[in-house]
């Protein structure tokens, strides 16, 4: 089989995803995702989520929620991962449509706070919150 690339979005923690092109071979898919690779298939379209199969174990930082079909969190991807076409025997690019459908899912990074044994998602903002300019105080020995 020739070498071939792929147009795939890469996604990872804390930032949008990206449109690249990347080598379809397990080499370049490894170090997309940093490690041993794993294809997850969450969406009824034909795509799968090539991620790092030890991100967890590795504590790479979570990056987004995996939702069912009520919005429900099930899982999370730790760790850069890539959304990919599915073709008939391999991974195939996104046509424009399908990277257009998961850059806009995937758009909004996510952030993950422990609460007990709860897992909360927060959408992180685009923009950090300006900060207020701080007023000295005035002390009283400033006289």
């Amino acid at each position: 089989m020739e070498e071939n690339t792929l147009s795939v979005l890469k996604i990872a923690p804390g930032q949008h995803p990206q449109q690249v092109e990347i080598d379809n071979n397990l080499k370049a898919l490894q170090e997309a995702v940093g490690g041993t690779i794993a294809a997850v298939y969450p969406f009824a379209a034909p795509v799968a989520i090539i991620c790092n199969d030890d991100g967890k174990l590795m504590g790479l930082p979570l990056n987004r929620a995996l939702r069912d079909e009520n919005g429900e969190m099930y899982d999370a991807v730790a760790g850069t991962f890539l959304v990919v076409g599915l073709g008939e025997e391999d991974f195939a690019s996104l046509t424009p449509e399908m990277a257009q459908k998961y850059e806009q899912l995937f758009h909004q990074p996510e952030a993950f706070l422990k609460l007990g044994n709860r897992l909360l998602v927060l959408p992180v903002p685009d923009e950090p919150p300006a900060e207020k300019p701080r007023t000295k105080p005035t002390a009283e020995h400033d006289r």
